[in-house]
This record gives C-alpha cells, sequence and structure tokens, in this order.
C-alpha cells in the first residue's frame, strides 16, 4: 500500500474535538473531505500525520491551541450600534456577521450579546484558546498526475 506525497489530493473522515474532549465538528455533518496535500488548506501537523499514513489508517492529532486557531484577543470584542446592522433579520446571541477588517480582508463576527443600542460581538474563531485534538481516518489517496 501507498502512503500519500505532497501534491496528492486525500479523502478523510474527522472528528474535531476541544481539549475537554467535547466533540465541535465531524464529517458525519459535512460529509469526507478532499485535502491536496502541500496546499495550505490544513494545520501543518494533520498533514504530517496524513503523509505517513495508508488508506484506512487511523490517527489522533493533538494541536495546542497556539498552533491552532491561536490565542483569544480581547480587542476582537467589542460593541456595535444597532444602527449599523440590517433591519432583518433581527440579531439574535449566536449570529454570524461578515465584517472588514482593519486589513481589508473578511471576518465573521458572532454576536455574543443584544443590548438596546448596540449588540457585543466576538471576531475570534469559536474555538481560539482551545487545544484540540483531530482523530482522522484516511479513506482516499488520489496521486498527482
Amino acid at each position: 500500500m501507498t502512503t500519500p506525497n505532497n501534491g496528492d489530493t486525500v479523502t478523510v473522515d474527522y472528528v474535531l474535538k476541544r481539549g475537554d474532549g467535547q466533540v465541535v465538528g465531524n464529517t458525519e455533518e459535512v460529509g469526507p473531505q478532499e485535502i491536496q496535500l502541500g496546499g495550505g488548506q490544513i494545520f501543518p501537523q494533520i498533514e504530517q500525520a496524513l503523509t505517513g499514513m495508508k488508506v484506512g489508517d487511523q490517527q489522533t492529532v493533538a494541536i495546542p491551541s497556539a498552533d491552532a486557531f491561536g490565542p483569544r484577543r480581547e480587542e476582537l470584542i467589542m460593541d456595535l450600534p444597532r444602527a449599523n446592522l440590517p433591519p432583518e433579520p433581527a440579531p439574535q446571541p449566536g449570529m454570524a456577521l461578515q465584517a472588514q477588517a482593519p486589513d481589508g480582508n473578511p471576518m465573521t463576527l458572532f454576536i455574543v450579546e443584544v443590548g438596546e443600542e448596540a449588540v457585543k460581538v466576538d471576531g475570534n474563531h469559536p474555538l481560539a484558546g482551545e487545544d484540540v485534538t483531530f482523530e482522522l481516518t484516511l479513506r482516499d489517496i488520489k496521486q498527482a498526475a
């Protein structure tokens, strides 16, 4: 059996867990994922694990928060005037908003609190500050041409 190399496309199933073991994502919800190795699409630790696997192999990869989604940054929690939001749909906690970061890149803000005049939003990734673990199963390898 062969193992994948940079440039190959692999199909994987995964279960993503927080450091406390809580499942926060998996391919049962989104379907198997195709990843081109060497393309920077995933964490380097996962690419490294996949390059040593054969079809059917399973591996658990733990990634500390600093190497995963980074630390939580308090400066990314802010109040936005409700007047700056579209009238519909009404803002609700957990709702995602698209915004433009100071560097011009798009960013997602999550509403954490709704007030009369403003909403509190959090621009951190939901897993920022969390150690994460991926349980991987390699399903297929398509070798680069």
